[in-house]
Formats: C-alpha cells, sequence, structure tokens
C-alpha cells in the first residue's frame, strides 16, 4: 500500500508543474520521475471535534521537489534586465494642409506648423565602459532626438554611432557610471530547439519578459526586411520590443530582437513567428560602424545572375533546377579575379545552399570587405569550388562619371529591403540644384529601372551598361510609384 500512495503523489506533482511552468519545468519534471520520492513530513492536524468530514487541505505548489528547487528564470534576469534600456525618439516633421504639394505649402507658408512625433523602441548595452548600445535602426530611423531610459529609472541623452538599413543594425552610445552590459554569446553555437527568453519594452507599458524556443536559425527570404539570418523563435516579440535582448539561460546575448511576423497585424495577437538579429551580425555590424564613421563597407563578388529554370538545367546537364547562373562577370572584380566565368552556376557559398539569385545576394550583403568564400560551381556539368576574396562594393556612384547628361545626380544602391519586394535598378540620391540631372526631371528618390544604354540590376550594372553610351539616353523612371520614361539632354 506504501508503494501504492507514492505514485500518483509523483504524478500530481509533475502534472502540476507542467501546467505551471511548461517547458522549464521539464529537467525538474524528469527527476521528480525517475528517482524515488521522499516521504513528505506528517501535516499536524487538530483533533476531531465532531463527526462531520474534516475540510479538505488546500492544495499548493511545493517548494522543493526531491530535494531540488523548482526552476526559476529569475536570478538570471536579475542579471539580464538592467543592461536593456528603453529607447525614446523625437522627430520633428512639418505637416500642411494642403499635404506634400510644395506649390501649396510655398504659397501659403503660414499655414504649416511643426509637430513632434514621438516613438518607442528598445535597447542593449553590449559596452558599458564606452556606453555602446545596440538597437535596430528603424527604431531611431529619421529621429531629431534619442534618449534611453535604464533599467534603474535614469534617462539618457544618446549620440548616434551609425546604423545599417539593410541590416537593421543600429548603434548608440551614452556616457554614464554603472552601467551594466551584456555578454555575447558564441556565435554559430545556438541549436533549434534551445531556450531563450525576450526582454524589452513593448507597447511603451515597461520593461517585459517573454520566454519561448528557438524554431529555427539561418531563416531568410522574408520579403522587404533586408539582408536576412535571422533566428526565429515562438518568445513573444511585440511593437516596442525591437532593438531589445533576445538571451539564452546563461543570461548571454544571441540576438537583437527586430520583427514579428503577423498579416493580420497586432489584433490576431502572437502567433509565434517571432525573428532576431543574431549577435554575430549585429557585432560585425557594430564593429563596422564604429570603426568606419558609421558607414558598413561590404564585399562584392562583382557578378550578375540569373534563375535556372529547367530548360536551363537540361541544357547544361544539372540534376536539379536551382543555383544561380552567372551571366555577367565585371571587370576587375573579385569574381574575375577567381576565375568565375559567364555559364557557371553557383550552387553553394562557404557551404551554404544557394538556390538562386535572391540567395546568393543575401549571402554577398552580409559579408565584409576582404572575405574569404569558397563558392560551389558547376561548369559543363561538372563541379568545382573556388576561392574568392570579396572586393569593396560601391555605395554611390557620381552620374558625372557615366555621361555628362548625368551631371549633377548621385546614384546608390537601392534598399535591400526594396529588392527583397522584387524590385530592380538603382536609387537616385541626390540631385543637385540647376545641374545637368535637375533641369533633365531627375529628381531624388527616383528609382531607375531600365536605359537604353544597356541592361542592369544594380548599381555595378548599371556603371557597366555606360561602357558604349547612345546617342540618346532614355531612362525609365519609377517615381511615386508611377514609371515614365525621361530624355536626358
Amino acid at each position: 500500500m506504501q508503494t501504492a500512495t507514492k505514485t500518483p503523489k509523483r504524478l500530481l506533482v509533475a502534472l502540476t508543474l507542467a501546467a505551471a511552468f511548461g517547458g522549464f519545468a521539464a529537467t525538474a519534471i524528469r527527476d521528480a520521475m525517475q528517482t524515488p520520492a521522499q516521504a513528505a513530513a506528517p501535516v499536524a492536524s487538530e483533533p476531531a471535534t465532531s463527526t462531520a468530514a474534516a475540510p479538505a487541505t488546500v492544495g499548493a505548489l511545493p517548494a522543493v521537489v526531491d530535494g531540488q528547487p523548482l526552476p526559476s528564470l529569475a536570478p538570471m534576469l536579475a542579471r539580464v534586465t538592467p543592461a536593456v534600456v528603453s529607447v525614446h525618439t523625437k522627430q520633428r516633421v512639418r505637416v500642411s494642409p494642403f499635404g506634400g504639394d510644395p506649390i501649396f505649402r510655398r504659397m501659403f507658408p503660414e499655414l504649416t506648423q511643426e509637430r513632434i512625433n514621438e516613438s518607442l523602441g528598445s535597447g542593449v548595452i553590449v559596452d558599458a565602459q564606452r556606453g555602446y548600445i545596440l538597437t535596430n535602426h528603424h527604431v531611431i530611423e529619421g529621429a531629431d532626438e534619442v534618449s534611453v531610459t535604464l533599467a534603474d529609472g535614469r534617462t539618457l541623452a544618446a549620440n548616434f554611432v551609425g546604423s545599417d538599413p539593410d541590416t537593421d543594425v543600429a548603434v548608440m552610445q551614452v556616457t554614464a557610471e554603472d552601467l551594466d552590459a551584456l555578454p555575447l554569446a558564441a556565435t554559430d553555437t545556438l541549436r533549434v530547439g534551445d531556450f531563450v527568453v525576450a526582454v524589452g519594452n513593448p507597447f511603451g507599458i515597461g520593461q517585459t519578459v517573454t520566454s519561448g524556443i528557438v524554431s529555427a536559425v539561418g531563416r531568410s527570404g522574408l520579403r522587404g526586411l533586408g539582408f536576412q539570418n535571422f533566428i526565429q523563435t515562438d518568445a513573444s516579440i511585440n511593437p516596442g520590443n525591437s532593438g531589445g535582448a533576445l538571451v539564452n539561460l546563461k543570461g548571454e546575448l544571441v540576438g537583437i530582437n527586430t520583427a514579428s511576423f503577423n498579416p493580420r497585424g497586432s489584433m490576431a495577437g502572437n502567433i509565434g513567428l517571432s525573428f532576431a538579429i543574431p549577435t554575430g551580425l549585429a557585432r560585425s555590424i557594430m564593429d563596422q560602424l564604429i570603426a568606419n564613421d558609421g558607414v558598413v563597407i561590404r564585399g562584392a563578388f562583382g557578378v550578375e545572375t540569373q534563375p535556372v529554370t529547367r530548360q536551363i538545367a537540361q541544357g547544361l546537364g544539372l540534376d536539379d533546377a536551382r543555383g544561380a547562373l552567372v551571366n555577367r562577370v565585371y571587370s576587375g572584380s573579385a569574381a574575375a579575379a577567381a576565375g568565375i566565368q559567364v555559364g557557371d552556376v553557383i550552387v553553394a557559398a562557404d557551404g551554404q545552399r544557394i538556390d538562386g539569385p535572391d540567395a546568393l545576394r543575401n549571402f554577398e550583403g552580409l559579408q565584409p570587405v576582404g572575405s574569404r568564400v569558397a563558392l560551389d560551381i558547376r561548369r559543363d556539368g561538372e563541379p568545382l569550388r573556388l576561392q574568392v576574396a570579396l572586393r569593396e562594393q560601391p555605395r554611390t556612384l557620381a552620374g558625372a562619371d557615366l555621361d555628362a547628361r548625368l551631371q549633377g545626380a548621385v546614384f546608390a544602391e537601392l534598399p535591400e529591403r526594396l529588392r527583397q519586394a522584387g524590385a530592380d535598378g538603382v536609387l537616385v540620391e541626390s540631385v543637385a540644384a540647376g545641374s545637368r540631372a535637375a533641369v533633365n526631371g531627375l529628381r531624388a528618390g527616383d528609382v531607375v529601372v531600365a536605359a537604353n544604354s544597356g541592361r542592369f540590376d544594380d548599381l555595378p550594372g548599371f556603371r557597366a551598361s555606360f561602357t558604349r553610351a547612345p546617342a540618346q539616353l532614355v531612362l525609365r523612371v519609377v517615381r511615386g510609384g508611377r514609371p515614365y520614361n525621361a530624355l536626358m539632354r
């Protein structure tokens, strides 16, 4: 009888723990089921004074199960939360009843008013001595003033160090004593199934903690989110959590919370699809921003590629219709130096599967200048491996260096979030007032998607298309979502 009464007690404890603590109590539950239960001390009770049934004993979770304390994240979070800050931004905007119409705004300037837009986000202190804070680019984008509030209540003005919109990483700096910083976890150690905890300031209600597991690593292919190598987790990441910390159970920073995927918006609640930027990538971007005066210098292969269709795969003797088919190798590029040829199909980079041009561009965009990459190639149906040392990718290009008719315009690569949404071409970054490009109708913010100078997909391709400048230059321009043809005189 004694043995028969122990098993239900152990089951009751195990089931109660599972309901209360879920996955984090798994170890305690296993120990409770696999080791002999300790006899509980007898409960003292008053002698019965009547024949009525005694009231039932109120159940409660024990403080200890089989000599082991109940699992808790509190000790770890006590070390983590002081390093997670709330980020408060202010942006001054001019508001006119005529919207963005420049003519009416000039005619009635007295009707234009200044308004302050405010927003909240999160950040993580990663260097207490120098006061460096990691956050998301979209948290501080366009801000005129940024301040951070520490867990101890102090509010500090933050200086902008730099940001990279294509990886959504930004770095700020504060000056203060007694700061706490999070240690960064070793890269490439996170596994699917590891427990993680997200800390941030969702909806501006104050510091909040959510927990879950790692659902996937190396996640990419999400439209509109720039270069991607995300950690996916089912820990809730809500508006305001952006820029906050994703930590492991050791209290080490494994990622910077950046986005949640919910096609129905916040009204649908958390659906377990949240994403964070891995610490290794965030640290690489941070180091570049600090060293390069707030900019990131990326490496480039120097090729243009296209998808491999079934017909192309059959023609090239490939087993699978996948990979990035090289259709142009730029002169003087890293690819040219490594011996890559037109017609090669790139199927892997440093062991990472490459299914098409988007995957190759995403991999390329995450590599710093000078990186040596092993490319697995199929040439004439045969496997080949080439080592490529990436060279600097040009960030901007002066129109006058291409053609005199573009004098005064500066062209840049499209933001990667637009490329992930399916756009190709180059961005008109700026146009000097009164310049030839301005007289020809180009405006900052225009996107040039085609030209009669030749085919191109990006900035190097745009430059290469002007090898032989046409007698009459026509650009296909998209402005405000509407395409039109612009004749450059």
